[in-house]
């Protein structure tokens, strides 16, 4: 466990009233506010429980001159006042409940869960779940087999990042090539962030609004925004019109393999063994809202 770190007051002593909590909790910041300026700038510090989380990529793809180049961050225990983000309407409407609990969860400075690639924020999304309700996760699962459902009890504690060797890459740098195996067309790509999973979701969304009946085209979204540029040309049109119109479904599921072996992550997977057909194997883990809320009735 890291030492206690003050989690320091911003410059500005006014609370934001458009932030989206209950009237109750935004009166008691507005009063631990109060509080600290008649103590003075001395003794503007607030001290919570920490815990340094070792990041699956070692900080190896970011800019080398941004603080998650050193593979670590520091997460805060949960509090009550967390809590009141988990039950928050607007939140789970938008989509959004999950990145707002980490950003207020995160307590390194300048860094926020859409600055993360989507392998620190697995390893983040645990972490964040055992400092608040320990490593014991009480969830339901369909047998990939037979279908029938089983209730299990996961330990968190025992999962761990993947290995992955970094010899191949260069630090600091979150740009890739690959050969498509049946084209030969050259593509670069990158890993993505949370801002880029976020701006996924919204562009799905609003594409289902606009076609209610149409097949959710996910994947080829996800495609567009991994791929950066294809045979050295970086138009976004180009690219865009390369995924909808020349990638081959034989090319396309070489390259989610082969992103799949090389990316950097957590192991988000368990062992299962069913009690209806005594299947085994290792399955992915689910995780929602009561992931970190197990007692939530959303």
């Amino acid at each position: 466990m890291s030492d206690n770190i003050p989690i320091r007051k911003s410059d500005s002593n006014q609370v934001n009233k458009n932030i989206d909590v209950s009237p109750e909790v935004l009166s008691q910041l507005e009063n631990d506010v109060a509080q600290q300026s008649s103590r003075g700038n001395n003794q503007t510090t607030f001290t919570y429980p920490t815990e340094t989380i070792d990041l699956p990529s070692e900080g190896y793809f970011y800019p080398e001159d941004s603080i998650l180049s050193k593979g670590r961050l520091e997460l805060k225990y949960m509090t009550a006042k967390e809590e009141d983000i988990l039950t928050s309407q607007n939140l789970i409407k938008k989509g959004v409940v999950l990145d707002r609990l980490l950003d207020e969860l995160i307590v390194t400075n300048g860094v926020s869960s859409g600055d993360l690639i989507v392998g620190d924020r697995n390893a983040v999304f645990v972490a964040a779940r055992i400092l608040a309700y320990g490593p014991k996760y009480e969830v339901k699962v369909s047998c990939p087999k037979c279908g029938e459902e089983n209730q299990v009890t996961i330990d968190l504690a025992a999962m761990a990042n993947k290995d992955f060797d970094f010899s191949g890459f260069t630090k600091g740098v979150n740009e890739f090539t690959y050969q498509l195996p049946i084209s030969k067309r050259n593509i670069t790509y990158k890993f993505l962030t949370g801002n880029d999973e976020k701006s996924i979701s919204q562009e799905l969304e609003s594409l289902s609004k606009v076609n209610k009946n149409a097949t959710s085209p996910e994947v080829t979204t996800r495609l567009k925004y991994m791929i950066v540029a294809v045979d050295g040309k970086t138009d976004r049109q180009l690219v865009k019109n390369f995924v909808d119109k020349e990638l081959t479904a034989r090319d396309a599921r070489e390259f989610r393999k082969h992103i799949k072996e090389s990316s950097p992550d957590f192991d988000m997977t368990f062992d299962f063994v069913c009690e209806h057909c005594d299947h085994e194997g290792r399955i992915p883990m689910p995780m929602g809202i009561s992931f970190f809320w197990p007692d939530a009735e959303l």
